[in-house]
């Protein structure tokens, strides 16, 4: 009776240890994994955008194209016009510095569709986030129903952008002589509207465009970008 009941002691005790051993590792994982994911994001970097409070104008280099299911829409003038804002407002020590913007404007527009045309149509604040960086990254906003792109004869549609709320189409900044702004298969949410031949079943459609950008206030100058 003794010695069994001491085995069966030594047992529980054996039993105990190895447990309480895999809950503490289970704790040590959790922990771990509590503790990574509580980690806070990283600070955005810091952006000064210059020359303080200069006019600009962004013009379309080569063509943008705007593809929404099978459709593709090209356009060949393009430009949209701004100001840096003046100091202390055009640094950020942790973030972008924004800017507003007149709605960018497009014409001599054609489609990937036989016998159908287009034309585009822009309205409301625009604006244009710049985020320091490696690349230096922009971001363009356009407000609800900003963006109105609309094809005529064969096929009939109406193209929105941002239908429902303000929409952020990202880009990349690169300092130059003259500075660009480039979209590269960047996406923006839109509604199709029509009848055949339109790709209403597109939420999203891809943009792809080259801007230069020029110091209005002082030709001479550039437009950049730095921390």
């Amino acid at each position: 009776m003794t010695t069994t009941h001491a085995r069966h002691a030594s047992r529980q005790r054996a039993l105990l240890t190895a447990g309480t051993g895999i809950v503490a590792v289970l704790g040590l994982s959790l922990a771990m994994t509590s503790a990574a994911t509580a980690q806070p994001a990283a600070a955005a970097a810091s952006t000064t955008v210059t020359p303080a409070g200069h006019g600009f104008t962004a013009t379309l280099s080569g063509k943008a194209t705007f593809k929404a299911g099978s459709v593709t829409v090209s356009c060949t003038v393009s430009s949209s016009s701004g100001q840096v804002p003046a100091a202390p407002g055009n640094h950020n020590p942790a973030g972008p510095v924004s800017s507003s913007t007149t709605p960018a404007t497009y014409s001599s527009c054609t489609t990937s569709m036989p016998g159908v045309s287009a034309s585009v149509s822009t309205s409301g604040a625009w604006g244009v986030a710049m985020q320091n960086g490696a690349p230096v990254t922009a971001g363009l906003t356009i407000p609800v129903g900003g963006f109105v792109l609309k094809t005529s004869g064969l096929a009939s549609c109406t193209v929105t952008a941002a239908p429902t709320s303000a929409a952020t189409v990202n880009g990349t900044w690169t300092n130059g002589a003259p500075s660009t702004l480039g979209f590269t298969n960047a996406q923006v949410p839109v509604k199709v509207t029509g009848g055949f031949g339109c790709p209403t079943s597109a939420t999203s459609s891809t943009f792809n465009a080259v801007y230069r950008v020029a110091d209005t206030t002082d030709p001479a100058s550039q437009i950049t970008v730095t921390g």
